[in-house]
């Protein structure tokens, strides 16, 4: 039976689900295990590995090694607290074995299931340990003799043989925790672990977070009213984020506190503990200064190693610090024109190249990837005497290095799917399949560049689209900062191009701010996130029109999250241009918005307001209604005008704990306070994604209804 893109769509999870992932690489190079379902649309995680002939088995042979559905579960799956707060945080949208960590040569891994704790040694014997329950972030130590893992925000390990468990660290009291990356790590930082294990694996470096201080938001369930609302600990720009530690934990009792100037450095960005000691990455509050640190485990003295200072912020780049096997540090540093790899001290990447993040380092040899054209980003080695491209063609690619091994993913424009390589000395020794479906449609789309700022821009025409009338315009962007939606990747384009079928031109631009073209582009929209980000979205529009037969007396705009944001600026702002609006999960007034992000951008509140005000679309409503009132005769009450306003849908998840409802809720009240009309469509038990089936599906058939009305 033939089903609709938008129920294909929203079952295969927008075409993730079947894709394998999660690569991790033996320090001999024999093994690799990734995590991949079974099809396509099923949403269930395994583990697996590929053996590079091991023993009698014959080379490149994929073996399951754990399917939840064959292990003592319940039906549903019951997760705690803390996991649905780190699938939310990691954009997570299957379910299963969705996270595992290894010992160190790759021959036990532990993963948590429904808060239960279980390891396998790779070779089919799968076995649950008696663990406190709920179990989160069980990661074996390097031995593999034994499992660190968090349970009521204390941090236990239990042995792998007798089963012994106990705590390292309880909290003292229950606004702390251990073990534990706070909100702003996991969200902002891309740090969703807090313990870190000792080579010899007789201790564990592990984060202790007090939210005492942090503000409490409180995200209630309307549709059931007998449900007590979730408390978060939000930690909203210019008030106080949470006060985070490090202590090195011995498996003996011994206790010793990491100690750095925290007042001045508050944020952890990063900390490993590897051969060659204990590196942690800390950070000013205003993000203009980071210090990389090695810190003693048994005084627990901290020595300035490197710090690299910027006028307006640092960006945190994943995958270091790092030490290749002769000792060199590696690190990514900034400058106007490029974000450049460090090694030893020596940049080794050239100005035109972008660093995007470390893979890996495998002894002196640096995986990496990289962009010298935005849209496309590659898979690089640095071993010393040069760089290497180990990526070809246009396409979006990642991977993993380690024993000489190295795995090569990603997708490319001119197909659809995701390819993986796994290679030796340059050659590819084996290939691990994709089981993601196929969009049920064909996808052309047109890289563009516009105006005099060569914004990358796609375009996307109705298939079978003549060019006998000129279309209405939908304008899809996210626009903002860490997110790119012009990639050289066709499968970012399938709902696009559905959404052009619809009888749209459909044009996706990443404006400044977006990452790829080096810090100069990203800093761009400092202290400003209304005209830098607008006019590039306009520029954009109008370079698409000078190429395609496009009706700029109908143009719509779309978008989530920055892009909802966005979106709602964009008829608040520029009426003459965009002539209606889809704000999902917008962002209203970045006051209530987290620290790490919104000063990043916007600085503290507390010491300048203007920028906030600039911003923030509730004032943008207040000001379009013009706060006048009229008077139907002497002695009547005055009331609101009904103002000409263009047509615009709210959309928010009510359980939204990243961008709250309050957004939307606000945005509206102060509209009607203005008089001008506009809809909201609140989403029930629905968070910042919208992983559910129905929803995605008939989200997707609302807003084009919606569109077809408005334009």
């Amino acid at each position: 039976m033939t089903i609709s893109f938008p129920r294909q769509s929203a079952r295969t999870r927008r075409f993730t689900l079947g894709a394998p992932r999660g690569f991790q690489v033996s320090p001999d190079g024999s093994r690799v295990t990734f995590l991949r379902s079974r099809h396509g649309t099923d949403p269930v995680t395994c583990l697996w590995t590929l053996d590079l002939g091991i023993g009698d088995e014959p080379a490149g042979e994929e073996r399951l090694v754990v399917d939840p559905r064959t292990l003592d579960l319940p039906g549903e799956e019951d997760l705690p607290a803390e996991e649905k707060a780190r699938r939310e945080r990691a954009r997570e949208q299957a379910g299963g074995v969705v996270a595992y960590a290894t010992d160190e040569e790759l021959t036990l891994a532990a993963f948590a299931l429904s808060g239960r704790l279980f390891v396998t040694d790779l070779d089919k014997s799968v076995r649950p340990l008696k663990a406190a329950t709920p179990a989160f972030d069980p990661r074996p130590d390097p031995t593999g003799s034994r499992v660190a893992y968090v349970s009521g925000r204390a941090l236990r390990v239990i042995e792998v043989a007798t089963g012994e468990d106990r705590a390292l660290a309880d909290p003292e009291d229950e606004q702390v925790s251990y073990g534990l990356a706070e909100f702003i790590a996991a969200e902002e930082m891309r740090r969703m672990r807090g313990f870190w294990w000792a080579p010899d694996g007789q201790a564990v470096l592990a984060a202790r977070v007090d939210e005492t201080a942090v503000r409490r938001w409180h995200i209630a369930d309307p549709a059931n009213p007998g449900t007590a609302p979730t408390e978060v600990a939000y930690p909203a720009a210019g008030t106080a984020n949470a006060d985070v530690s490090l202590v090195v934990l011995r498996l003996d009792g011994g206790r010793q506190a990491v100690e750095w100037d925290r007042e001045t450095y508050p944020y952890l960005v990063t900390a490993s503990w590897g051969a060659e000691g204990v590196l942690l990455v800390v950070q000013t509050r205003d993000q203009k200064t980071m210090r990389i640190l090695a810190a003693d485990p048994s005084t627990g003295e901290t020595t300035l190693v490197r710090e690299d200072t910027d006028p307006v912020w640092l960006d945190i780049v994943p995958g270091v610090p790092a030490r290749t096997a002769s000792g060199g540090l590696v690190w990514v540093s900034e400058d106007d024109a490029a974000r450049r790899l460090i090694v030893g001290g020596e940049p080794v990447t050239p100005g035109g190249l972008q660093v995007r993040s470390v893979l890996d380092v495998d002894g002196d040899t640096v995986l990496f990837t990289a962009s010298d054209e935005p849209t496309e980003v590659h898979v690089w080695a640095y071993d010393g005497s040069g760089l290497t491209r180990l990526s070809g063609g246009a396409g979006v690619f990642g991977g993993r290095r380690r024993g000489g091994t190295t795995v090569v993913t990603g997708s490319r424009l001119d197909r659809f799917g995701i390819e993986t390589t796994v290679m030796r000395a340059g050659e590819p020794v084996a290939r691990i399949a994709s089981h993601a479906e196929t969009p049920s449609l064909d996808v052309g789309v047109n890289l563009i560049r516009g105006g005099e700022r060569e914004i990358r821009t796609a375009v996307l025409l109705p298939a079978g689209y003549t060019g006998d009338e000129p279309l209405p315009v939908l304008m899809d962007p996210y626009g903002g900062p860490h997110a790119q939606r012009v990639l050289a990747a066709r499968r970012a384009f399938a709902e696009p191009q559905w959404l052009a079928d619809q009888g749209f031109a459909v044009v996706v631009a990443d404006g400044r701010g977006s990452p790829g073209r080096g810090p100069a582009w990203e800093r761009a929209i400092h202290r400003d996130l209304v005209e830098p980000v607008l006019e590039d979205q306009v520029t954009a529009l109008r370079a698409a029109a000078e190429r395609f037969p496009l009706d700029l007396s109908r143009v719509g705009i779309r978008g989530w999250s920055f892009g909802g944001y966005l979106a709602a600026l964009a008829v608040l702002h520029r009426p003459d241009v965009f002539h209606a609006a889809i704000a999902g999960a917008p962002v209203t007034d970045w006051t209530l918005y987290d620290t790490h992000y919104t000063e990043r951008y916007l600085g503290n509140p507390e010491e300048d307001a203007e920028p906030y005000e600039r911003a923030s679309l509730i004032r943008a409503a207040a000001e379009l209604g013009g706060g006048e009132k009229s008077r139907e005769g002497a002695g009547e009450e005055t009331r609101p005008q009904v103002r000409d306003m263009r047509p615009l849908l709210l959309i928010h998840g009510l359980a939204d704990d990243n961008v709250v409802a309050a957004h939307t809720l606000r945005l509206s009240s102060a509209l009607l306070a203005a008089g001008l009309p506009h809809s909201v469509l609140p989403l029930s038990g629905v968070t910042h994604m919208t992983p559910q089936e129905v929803v995605a599906e008939n989200l997707m058939l609302l807003q084009v209804d919606f569109l077809r009305n408005a334009l």
